[in-house]
């Protein structure tokens, strides 16, 4: 099953980086709409765009990012991200204690960090590959996912707490930090990565470099129908969430602490999943686990438009949160290693950039949408619809698995030793 040496100690300093870089985002969990609120006086419009646009324009950014980086060592590149989002980060405490922070520095650095994050994951899923042989990946993955999530119980009751005694500018500072200790981290992982080379002659990066990943995604029969679900899965879930903010905090009375409860506590569920990952595609297939846990992750968000006021509602949203996240901690670390296999080594990085920013730019437009729909219908009959629509996305998974002898071609940049 994995003991806590098998996959070596460069894993072990890439794990630890992942580990502390996700516990300082969760701890500055939702520190930019308060510092913005409180600080600035920033209205509703001013949030909303803070969280939308900055995705959104961030996702914009990374696109040219995904082919540099496929020629570039991974390992200088996730130091080099991180090391970014740390400065970037740390330029909010200071213009604060300046007296100098305004709305558009905090828009600029969500932009920024917003990029950096599509490139550290598209490098750091290229490293991984050439750290790890295949056989590992499913196990490696199954702990980031297993850390992601303990990170979301741990660190928004912590970053809360800290909020409530030093002010949401504290946690970003804890964020940054947690950026540069990742640096550290990943450059403990040691050298020994070749540069990649560029098929053929030497040359400059063309215009038609910037969609390689989308054309890798496209053209493969599995990988294409597992991105628009993705894509499409992601942005649902995520449009409603600020429509149930509303219901829970607003209509239905419910208690910040509460609210925080209701999404902290079935975050024990991913960590149940992701233990689950490896023994149940061991015993059933692949393709038969990342087919079954992507259907059942379906069912269960048009529960939330029952969702009513008291203890019955609080115990619905958290009945219907962990049965969603046992079965993403399952899909996740799954899907992930099955894009990994599925790419060749000199495309990991354009297909990763592209998978995530097409992912962020859906999220985000389908969130505007849904806020639209949720004035117009009210938060309830948005989120139903919502619902009802995420039951469709199963249609949108592979249907059959990848021929055996269908192997990616081979990759023309030179093996990691």
């Amino acid at each position: 099953m994995g003991s806590g040496h098998r996959l070596g100690r460069r894993f072990g300093w890439l794990w630890g980086a992942y580990g502390t870089s996700a516990l300082g985002t969760w701890l500055a969990f939702g520190a930019f709409p308060l510092i913005a609120i409180q600080v600035l006086h920033a209205g509703p419009a001013e949030v909303a765009a803070l969280s939308s646009v900055g995705a959104a324009v961030g996702a914009a950014v990374a696109v040219p990012l995904g082919p540099w980086v496929e020629f570039r060592r991974k390992r200088q590149v996730l130091i080099a991200t991180d090391l970014l989002r740390f400065a970037a980060l740390l330029t909010i405490p200071a213009a604060f204690v300046l007296g100098a922070l305004t709305f558009l520095q905090l828009l600029l650095v969500s932009v920024v960090v917003a990029a950096a994050d599509i490139t550290f994951r598209a490098a750091s899923g290229a490293y991984l590959k050439a750290l790890l042989p295949a056989e590992d990946l499913l196990v490696a993955n199954a702990r980031f996912e297993s850390t992601a999530w303990t990170a979301t119980i741990v660190g928004p009751p912590l970053g809360g707490a800290a909020i409530g005694l030093l002010g949401p500018v504290a946690t970003v500072v804890a964020d940054g930090v947690s950026y540069l200790l990742s640096a550290l981290a990943v450059r403990a992982t040691g050298r020994g990565e070749p540069r990649p080379e560029r098929p053929g002659a030497a040359r400059r990066m063309r215009a038609g470099d910037l969609l390689d990943g989308w054309r890798h995604i496209l053209s493969d029969a599995t990988l294409r129908p597992l991105f628009f679900n993705t894509a499409l899965f992601n942005g649902l879930v995520m449009a409603t969430q600020p429509l149930l903010t509303v219901l829970m905090l607003g209509r239905f009375g419910f208690a910040p602490w509460q609210y925080g409860l209701a999404f902290a506590a079935p975050s024990i569920g991913g960590l149940l999943g992701s233990r689950l990952a490896r023994p149940l595609v061991t015993r059933f297939g692949q393709h038969q686990v990342l087919v079954l846990a992507g259907a059942l992750r379906a069912v269960w968000p048009v529960g939330l438009a029952f969702l009513g006021p008291g203890t019955g509602g609080l115990l619905l949203v958290m009945g219907v949160e962990f049965g969603l996240i046992l079965c993403c901690g399952v899909f996740n670390p799954v899907q992930a290693t099955y894009r990994l296999q599925r790419t060749p080594t000199g495309r990991v990085a354009r297909t990763l950039s592209a998978w995530a920013v097409t992912t962020k730019a859906s999220t985000a437009l389908l969130t505007a949408a849904w806020g639209v729909l949720g004035a117009l219908l009210g938060p309830r009959t948005a989120i139903g619809l919502a619902g009802v629509l995420l039951l469709a996305t199963p249609l949108l998974l592979p249907r059959r698995a990848a021929a055996r002898g269908s192997r990616p071609e081979p990759s023309a940049a030179p093996r990691s030793g």
